[in-house]
């Protein structure tokens, strides 16, 4: 499974525009990947920006491996899901 988790602040543009790409292109075009939603300033949100040296928003994990900070870019996260897709076995 592909899980794709965004670390966010309340008000951030690049966050909603990274969330609106997350519900409308990826969600349609791989149903399989497991998307979470984390609020920065939670305590599993600190840790995560701790562990990961994110120091702007959103930060894009993906399967456990930071992948974007700042903001999202649409087609490379694309690609990279068609890369994992292929390796799991579970191609589009």
């Amino acid at each position: 499974m592909i899980k794709i988790q965004e670390l966010s602040t309340p008000g951030c543009s690049h966050c909603a525009a990274a969330k609106k790409i997350l519900e409308e292109e990826i969600k349609p075009q791989f149903p399989e990947v497991e998307i979470e939603y984390i609020d920065m300033m939670t305590e599993q949100g600190q840790k995560m920006v701790q562990d990961y040296g994110i120091m702007s928003s959103p930060g894009i994990v993906v399967n456990g491996e930071l992948f974007a900070v700042g903001g999202l870019d649409k087609n490379k996260l694309i690609e990279k899901l068609k890369e994992l897709s292929s390796k799991n076995g579970q191609g589009n």
